[in-house]
């Protein structure tokens, strides 16, 4: 049977998007879990052993109440009494993880609902208090607090002006860089509530600006342009000065936490206990290598150090994502052996044990269970391309319980006795399933047989994963697509991707595998044309023990591009490759990494295509950029190694795109190195895409991108599109 064609309309519209099964939340106490239903109209609970539904928690339809909107459920957010829960919909995204929302109280015992405020009054992050007394949101940078029972409504501050003060939310770079987008808790008792103010009035104001455009069209732009300004604090600038504050419920005074840090400190969590006496607070210094947990009694601002971790060269964001706050522990993440492993403290601070050790590096963190002493987290395990689900006992004996080689991540319910298990391999779409704490298989959920069976019939190759040492003695991962009809005695192009930043990873033994996901159908349809796709990560990448990935400390970028180079060498080597053509490219990270590998000196390269790249680091955020490379003042030798400075250099035929409302690596980066291209005299391509941020979609851009992306490369390889 011949390969059946992938079109890059199919890929853009998720003709190869796997089903997911996501919102899932683990209700307290019980193995239940609440989600939305497929058609977004109820809120359901399922029993975690056997995956049947077994309650309805809230149905759309009962919302008799609320008559002025079409109203379909995007999120929710469970009271801690189960009796009550709001419902989020009509929401409007703001940054990666931030967005407003319209949000319903819905009171399951009478069967009433209501607005928090009124329709189209949106707010951010509301959440319950302990007791379920009380709703808190954040609404125009201050902070709100309504009694569930009267309605009453209290304001907490009332200094919250856009770009200058922020009350319960984080700013723009901790939101990209450190992860989150709440940043206010309850004590225990629901009498405090604790908060993290951003004064970001020193930071200095970045502007995007908007057209008319179309799909969304925005007509106050249909003459002149606007203009979208924020704040942005880019690399040695001004970062917002973040305090902790707590607020009496009952006297409603308000005092500042006595937190012991310096001025550009950062403070990038803050947590609840069980006691209602303390809260934790996370500090990290600019140079992001001291972490240190604090902790603050609410009632008095008192505060006092009881963590400290010192990290090698930096601490990782991960940490901050994956630490977990217990009854009576905290367990801590930390590389201070050479791989990334678990710790657990005493809430006192009181190192206990190290739960788990060996050559790998933990991922993801599910858990500790009190009761049991038992730690449930992920690793990458047996190799780093996989995943595996992993308990580790009191005695720090580790037991796989979700090792099906491939990729397996995990929820488990409250009391750690059932978990939903997603698997996935290169080849075989995402599989649910439930099992016990034991590793014992219960049930499958989903398994997505229509998409396997579809791709299936197409007779596509399989991804080859590979290994080869570098004419400096480093051992890189990668892996290798090759044409459906694949003959060794022809010499192919080929097409590298990759991305290479910090920590990260894109060789990996899952389905969300490639350039664009969905089993990398876009590297497939590459092959389809003749070519051999290949991605190989290089120094810098992560999983493989923390000195892999931190050699590239203030240099990011040289040795980067240097193992980029050296794939393209080894490949050129192969008896099936024609080294004459060669192509790279990326997005983000690996839009800078093309820029450096087609400039980095040896022009192996006969084309590439960056999209969205930073191309010098001086421009990029405080947070990310200076966790690698400190400030352009204390490391002005790592900041020249850039893709402007090595303009001269650039060797191959280049694409450059880049989206005009990128808030994240602004078009000022582009601009710059066009700019130093065209004093070099050196030819390209370019393409912008109106009104499009980081991530350059919307209406019918993604179908156009891939396609200059495919067009530009096979063209430049000598295939015919």
């Amino acid at each position: 049977m011949a390969q059946e064609t992938v079109s890059i309309t199919d890929i853009t519209s998720g003709r190869y998007r796997a089903q997911t099964i996501s919102d899932i939340q683990p209700l307290e106490g019980v193995s239940r879990y609440a989600q939305i239903s497929d058609d977004g109209q109820m809120v359901v609970s399922s029993d975690f052993s056997t995956g049947l539904v077994v309650d309805t928690i809230v149905d759309v339809a009962e919302l008799t109440d609320i008559d002025d909107c079409a109203l379909s459920v995007d999120g929710y957010v469970l009271s801690p009494d189960g009796k009550m829960v709001l419902i989020q919909y009509e929401t409007n995204p703001i940054y990666r993880h931030s967005f407003t929302a319209d949000y319903v109280l819905y009171d399951k015992q009478q069967k009433k609902s209501r607005h928090i405020t009124r329709y189209n009054d949106q707010q951010q992050v509301p959440q319950f208090s302990p007791d379920s007394r009380w709703i808190a949101y954040v609404k125009d940078n201050n902070i709100f607090l309504q009694d569930v029972k009267s309605g009453t409504l209290t304001t907490v501050t009332t200094d919250g002006v856009k770009n200058k003060i922020i009350n319960g939310i984080p700013d723009w770079v901790y939101e990209e860089e450190f992860s989150f987008n709440s940043a206010y808790v309850f004590n225990a008792d629901a009498t405090s509530l604790c908060w993290l103010k951003f004064d970001e009035s020193d930071v200095a104001t970045y502007s995007l600006q908007l057209y008319r455009g179309q799909r969304p069209a925005f007509a106050a732009f249909d003459d002149y342009p606007g203009e979208y300004s924020y704040k942005y604090p880019k690399a040695g600038y001004a970062n917002s000065k973040v305090s902790a504050w707590s607020y009496d419920i009952a006297s409603g005074k308000t005092l500042r936490i006595n937190l012991l840090t310096q001025e550009d400190d950062y403070i990038p969590r803050i947590f609840s206990t069980e006691d209602p006496n303390q809260i934790l607070l996370l500090t990290l210094n600019r140079h992001q290598d001291h972490l240190c947990v604090y902790s603050a009694n609410p009632h008095t601002g008192t505060c006092e150090r009881i963590i400290e971790e010192h990290g090698d060269r930096y601490i990782k964001e991960e940490v901050l994502e994956n630490i977990k706050i217990t009854k009576e522990h905290i367990l801590l993440p930390s590389d201070r052996d050479g791989f990334m492993h678990l710790y657990l403290y005493d809430l006192k601070g009181n190192l206990v044990r190290q739960i788990d050790a060996g050559d790998y590096d933990v991922d993801e963190v599910y858990g500790y269970d009190e009761k049991t002493g038992r730690t449930y987290f992920s690793a990458a395990r047996p190799t780093p391309s996989e995943r595996q689900v992993i308990v580790a006992d009191k005695k720090g004996t580790i037991t796989p319980i979700a090792s099906k080689r491939g990729w397996n991540t995990a929820v488990f319910s409250s009391d750690f006795k059932y978990f939903v298990n997603r698997w996935s391999d290169a080849d075989t779409p995402y599989i649910y399933d439930i099992f016990d704490n034991k590793g014992k298989y219960h049930k499958t959920l989903l398994n997505n047989q229509g998409l396997r069976d579809y791709v299936n019939s197409m007779n596509l190759s399989k991804k080859e994963f590979f290994s080869f040492t570098t004419s400096e003695g480093v051992t890189l991962n990668g892996w290798m697509l090759r044409p459906a009809v694949f003959n060794p005695q022809r010499k192919y192009p080929v097409v590298m991707h990759q991305y290479g930043g910090p920590g990260s990873q894109q060789v990996v033994n899952s389905w969300s595998i490639g350039s664009m996901g969905q089993g990398g159908m876009f590297d497939y349809y590459l092959t389809q044309h003749g070519c051999i796709v290949v991605c190989v990560d290089g120094r810098g990448t992560g999983f493989r023990g923390s000195e892999f990935e931190k050699c590239t400390y203030l240099k990011i970028g040289e040795l980067e591009a240097r193992d980029q180079v050296e794939t393209a060498l080894w490949l050129g080597k192969q008896n099936y490759v024609d080294a004459d053509r060669i192509a790279i490219w990326g997005w983000s990270y690996g839009g800078f990494n093309t820029l450096m590998s087609m400039s980095e000196g040896r022009p192996v390269f006969r084309a590439g295509v960056a999209i969205a790249p930073p191309t010098n680091w001086k421009y990029y955020d405080t947070v990310y950029t200076e966790r690698y490379m400190r400030t352009p003042e204390e490391n002005p030798d790592g900041y020249a190694i850039n893709p402007i400075n090595r303009a001269e250099q650039l060797h191959g035929a280049l694409l450059i795109c880049h989206g005009l409302a990128d808030d994240n690596v602004h078009p000022q980066n582009t601009f710059e190195y066009t700019e130093a291209l065209v004093q070099e005299d050196k030819d390209f391509k370019e393409q912008i895409y109106t009104n499009r941020n980081h991530g350059i979609y919307g209406g019918n851009t993604r179908n156009h991108l891939l396609r200059q992306v495919s067009s530009f490369i096979l063209k430049e390889l000598g295939v015919e599109d």
